[in-house]
């Protein structure tokens, strides 16, 4: 099992164990991802007794940068994009803001570019910031080809991930190209913070800021090449991911780069998500308004 899918079967045996799906849900997202017989009912056992403590080593504050009047925002009109990728045009959703102060490629969780990162693409917009929301599955024929969540996930298992990088490089090149002379930043959630954290450590100069949220740290990962200062963001209850945790501070500080691992003791993964089970609102609203000034204090690079 690759690294990938062995993330992605965790993340339903998790589902599993906090009660968000159903043991029968759970045998058939494990099957489309390939795991099945006794790996499968080893791996939601493991999960089952599941038990997740608050870490307070870097926990969030309340205090300085924007405020709340300066997280709300009004809907920014999203359109579907199609642009040029490594192998085929690559499918995205694209938020203009009215004058940006720098580009954001969004990067989506397993279930793929649906309403939510479509909606926080929008919110980047109203924030001054334009995104471009990638779609990871273009190639496939974009997420609306899959007839749910499951498959989604299933169908990103199956692609390696020096595919999604180059993707994600050429949305860079995109980006760039829409909002020239500014700095590019990256944010992604879940499955989209690994991929954010693969962008990081894959020789990519052009990056001003990158937030992965939640994801976990690849094997190996190593700075070299990447100038960008780190924002990651990580509920405290959730064990899984911040097991990766030391690995990332380990990585960024041999690297020198600017950085800070963010915690929120008392939220779980995913906590973002507004449309999931785990949202949290107190640290969601905290994470946005960090992430937008960790955004906002970084330097434009101008490399292409």
């Amino acid at each position: 099992m690759t690294e990938i899918q062995r993330y992605l079967a965790e993340e339903v045996a998790e589902d599993l164990a906090d009660g968000i799906i159903g043991r029968r849900e759970a045998v058939r997202r494990l099957g489309l991802l390939g795991v099945t017989g006794a790996a499968a009912t080893g791996l939601l056992a493991a999960f089952a007794g599941k038990a997740a403590a608050a870490e307070p080593e870097g926990t969030a504050d309340q205090s300085g940068g924007r405020g709340a009047s300066e997280t709300s925002w009004a809907p920014v009109p999203r359109e579907s994009i199609t642009f040029a990728g490594p192998r085929v045009p690559l499918l995205a959703a694209w938020a203009p803001a009215a004058k940006p102060r720098g580009g954001v490629l969004v990067i989506h969780e397993n279930r793929g570019l649906n309403e939510h990162i479509r909606t926080v693409a929008g919110r980047l917009a109203a924030s001054g910031y334009s995104a471009l929301a990638l779609d990871l599955l273009s190639e496939e024929g974009g997420t609306g080809a899959f007839p749910g969540e499951a498959e989604v996930a299933a169908a990103l298992a199956q692609i390696p991930p020096e595919r999604f990088v180059a993707d994600m490089k050429a949305s860079l090149t995109e980006l760039r190209r829409r909002v020239r002379g500014k700095k590019l930043v990256a944010i992604g959630f879940c499955f989209g913070g690994a991929m954010v954290w693969r962008l990081l450590t894959s020789n990519e100069p052009r990056l001003a800021a990158g937030a992965p949220f939640y994801g976990p740290f690849p094997e190996g990962g190593s700075f070299e090449g990447s100038r960008a200062a780190v924002l990651g963001v990580y509920g405290g209850l959730d064990a899984r991911v911040n097991a990766t945790r030391p690995a990332a501070k380990a990585a960024l500080e041999a690297a020198r780069l600017k950085h800070e691992l963010l915690t929120f003791t008392e939220a779980d993964h995913a906590f973002f998500n507004d449309t999931g089970a785990r949202f949290n609102p107190h640290a969601a609203t905290e994470a946005w308004r960090r992430a937008l000034n960790w955004f906002d204090s970084v330097e434009d690079r101008h490399d292409d």
